[in-house]
């Protein structure tokens, strides 16, 4: 499973990934906005948005570069590897 995660926290990176692989799940993970971020994202099972450290533009950015119905799309308010833990929890089959 390919999942892209959407905002968060830099320090929080090496986290998320571990979490990610702990679940046997491919991760990218987008802190900040690039220039061809939509470009990046590709066409991932789940797209995870956390919502209080994203910027508005930033996630219009990352819907619009995945396929609505391909793509699982969550917004999380919080930022914290706990808050993956459970989106990934529910969301993952392995």
């Amino acid at each position: 499973m390919s999942v892209v995660i959407v905002g968060g926290h830099d320090r929080m990176v090496g986290q998320y990934k571990k979490i990610c692989k702990d679940f046997k799940c491919k991760a990218k993970v987008f802190t900040q906005m690039s220039a061809d971020m939509d470009k990046k994202i590709g066409c991932p099972d789940l797209l995870v948005l956390f919502t209080n450290t994203v910027s508005h533009k930033m996630a219009k950015c990352a819907l619009d570069g995945v396929n609505g119905e391909i793509t699982r799309v969550v917004r999380c308010h919080t930022s914290s590897g706990t808050a993956l833990l459970g989106i990934l929890e529910e969301s993952c089959t392995c």
